[in-house]
């Protein structure tokens, strides 16, 4: 299984995160993935990081970065909520609050509709 798989569902691009730890080394993949998205005039973005039981610093920056251009171009980014030691962190250091997080991915795509 790759790192990440990416789908597209109407018209939001869904980024998987099939790791259990996303640390520094896979943060520069995930940018890229995520600049190429919002290169490509996606305005709805979708992480699913509910198979991450830990992520680091620079992983979630890269989150986060990329929350804050997409928000500068009209667009969003969601989460499917990770693992609760994941989800503790980010409440920590204040980060689960500037994300709309989801249980399922299917809420996640849901939650455009409205």
């Amino acid at each position: 299984m790759e790192d990440f798989e990416r789908k597209v569902i109407k018209d939001i691009r869904i980024e998987i995160v099939n790791l259990s730890r996303a640390t520094y080394k896979e943060a520069g993949e995930l940018k890229k993935l995520l600049n190429e998205d919002i290169e490509l005039h996606f305005k709805k973005l979708i992480v699913d990081i509910r198979k991450c039981e830990f992520i680091d610093s620079t992983f979630l920056g890269t989150l986060v970065v990329a929350l804050k251009y997409i928000a500068k171009n009209s667009g969003e980014i969601r989460l499917v909520k990770p693992k609760d030691t994941v989800l503790f962190l980010m409440e920590k250091v204040g980060t689960l609050k500037i994300f709309n997080t989801y249980e399922t991915l299917e809420e996640a795509v849901a939650s455009f509709d409205t």
